[in-house]
């Protein structure tokens, strides 16, 4: 498995599946302890309907497989998730890339307070922690972090 193997282009319509079992996988492996608030249909439901169709929605596709995607919303990075076997190979690095070339006048997004190699992750890339909250206004109903990136002037 090389990162030189995989390309990152839009999501089709037909990536919404495997997409969102990357993100169902994702999600498991990397938030054990945080109580998933759908269940698998309605995860894959939101990216048929929702997240593909209606967001800027990138995917990393090795062989025909989707290993990886983010979610752009404007300014807003919903979604950055990888097979857990493509992390720490570079994957989201180039994901980042993509997200702050897209977006060129900042970004921000929420991660879980827990999710210490995600936050880690988002600092190394510049992100700077913006709000705590207590996690009332989430789904899980786990306390959560805001990031912001802003350009060098």
């Amino acid at each position: 498995m090389t990162i030189d193997d995989v390309l990152l282009r839009r999501a089709r319509d037909a990536d919404a599946r495997a997409a969102a079992d990357v993100w169902l996988r994702s999600y498991a492996a990397a938030l054990p302890t945080v109580r998933c608030a759908h269940d698998e249909a309605d995860v894959r439901d939101w990216f048929k309907r929702v997240l593909v169709p209606q967001y800027e929605t990138w995917v990393a596709v090795r062989r025909n497989s989707v290993v990886g995607l983010l979610v752009l919303n404007g300014g807003e990075l919903k979604q950055l998730y990888l097979e857990p076997e493509w992390r720490g190979r570079d994957l989201g690095d180039r994901f980042m890339a993509l997200a702050k070339q897209q977006q060129p006048n900042g970004l921000s997004l929420w991660t879980f307070q827990i999710n210490g190699p995600a936050r880690r992750f988002y600092e190394r890339h510049g992100f700077v922690e913006a709000e705590c909250t207590d996690g009332q206004r989430n789904d899980e109903r786990e306390p959560d972090v805001r990031y912001v990136w802003q350009p060098q002037s």
